[in-house]
């Protein structure tokens, strides 16, 4: 059976250890030197961002958030083994880890280490589809000619010099699809290197949760659940169209995706499908002059990214979250893309008063996605707001004056809210 020593990258017929080097940390599968699609997670990512330019921190439970009223961005692995975990409410996750280090996030420090990662996976090939900082799909199909190796030799190596001149370590998954390659990725971390074959997938797939599919939420398990879906072996007993018609183009993909069938390519101009910001309170608030001001300052941010990506929104969302946690989201789409903070902001002020007075909230967020390019945008206005088209030119008068003169140069009064 093929084999691959991680620490020395000797290639050999199956073995417990590497017989160059003694290392036990080897990968043996029948089809390791075959398949050429990979996912690519970093460990902790920030969290180990900061332990490697902090040693300080190198043994101690450390959570990456804003502060207890926020919420967790990641945390090292001594305090997941705590329960702390993403998304998790900081108060909570100090219940469970009470002598965690809380840091602030540094996106600067996480870009600058992100960009260096990127820059040797496109040494490896150009077909690099990121999902965020710290993780993306790699499609090696046909590089092993090119590099003399084949595609799992060049992933360890990666993954080898990630550590020895970053000092930060990675994951890989390496199957024959991107759905497989995603779900490897998560099966050995940290530090680890994960194989799911074609001959194999059936097997692997059936006994195992349909949670395990990326994108199935809490509200979709739920609804499969009702249906008495548990497994991916429960949807094998299930036809293509009785899913579809259950639940639309999720049941369509769920059809495919228990058979280990995912037909998407490693895209590396993957198209961005929404621009949004949001923000945790300090304190649960209901003051309508204080949220006003927030919302404000969002749209412009949302605006501004938008601007400077030369890209509109058709869709306004609108996200709440109350002090109990329960989330609320509205959202309503345009006649036409925006990407004027004035309209995004009206928009949003609108799905704000449908929602009433539920408060306090500890979070509140606005976005826009079905995204178009620029030229595209705010064509025919908002006919219920004749003003409006006066108040866009205003708008993109003021953005040429910020531009030359600095951000703070004009400032609407809703702005110091």
């Amino acid at each position: 059976m093929p084999a691959l020593c991680r620490d020395c990258l000797t290639e050999f017929e199956t073995g417990a250890r590497c017989p160059a080097c003694r290392s036990p940390r080897v990968i043996a599968h029948p089809e390791l030197f075959d398949l050429s699609i990979a996912h690519m997670d970093c460990d902790a990512f920030y969290a180990s961002v900061e332990k490697r330019d902090n040693p300080e921190l190198a043994d101690k439970p450390v959570i990456i958030g804003g502060g207890r009223r926020g919420v967790v961005s990641t945390a090292c692995y001594v305090a997941r083994i705590r329960g702390v975990r993403s998304a998790m409410p900081m108060f909570k996750a100090l219940q469970l880890c009470p002598d965690a280090v809380i840091v602030k996030p540094r996106m600067e420090a996480y870009v600058e280490a992100s960009r260096a990662i990127r820059q040797m996976m496109e040494e490896l090939t150009p077909s690099i589809e990121p999902l965020s900082l710290d993780e993306a799909f790699i499609d090696l199909t046909g590089t092993a000619r090119l590099h003399g190796h084949p595609p799992a030799v060049m992933l360890a190596r990666l993954v080898k010099r990630m550590r020895e001149e970053l000092r930060l370590t990675g994951s890989i998954g390496l199957s024959h699809n991107k759905f497989l390659a995603k779900i490897a990725s998560d099966l050995d971390k940290p530090r680890g290197f994960s194989v799911i074959g074609q001959a194999e997938t059936q097997s692997f797939l059936r006994p195992k949760s349909v949670r395990m599919i990326w994108g199935v939420g809490s509200a979709t398990q739920d609804a499969l659940e009702r249906s008495g879906i548990r497994t991916f072996d429960d949807l094998l007993r299930w036809e293509l169209d009785d899913l579809t018609h259950r639940f639309g183009s999720m049941g369509h993909r769920l059809w495919h995706l228990a058979r280990g069938q995912d037909q998407r390519r490693v895209s590396a101009n993957s198209p961005m499908k929404s621009i949004s910001n949001e923000t945790t309170f300090h304190e649960d608030t209901s003051d309508p002059d204080l949220l006003d001001g927030h919302l404000w300052r969002m749209c412009e941010k949302v605006s501004d990214r938008a601007k400077a990506k030369g890209l509109a929104g058709r869709v306004v969302t609108l996200k709440l979250k109350k002090s109990n946690f329960t989330l609320l989201t509205k959202r309503t789409s345009l006649t036409d893309p925006t990407q004027i903070a004035d309209r995004i902001y009206r928009t949003a002020r609108r799905l704000f008063d449908q929602v009433g007075d539920q408060g306090p909230y500890r979070l509140l967020g606005v976005g826009v996605s079905d995204l178009s390019t620029a030229q595209d945008a705010d064509v025919s206005g908002d006919l219920l707001d004749p003003q409006g088209t006066k108040r866009a030119q205003a708008e993109r008068a003021t953005d040429a004056i910020r531009e030359k003169f600095g951000p703070d140069a004009i400032l609407k009064g809703r702005a110091l809210r």
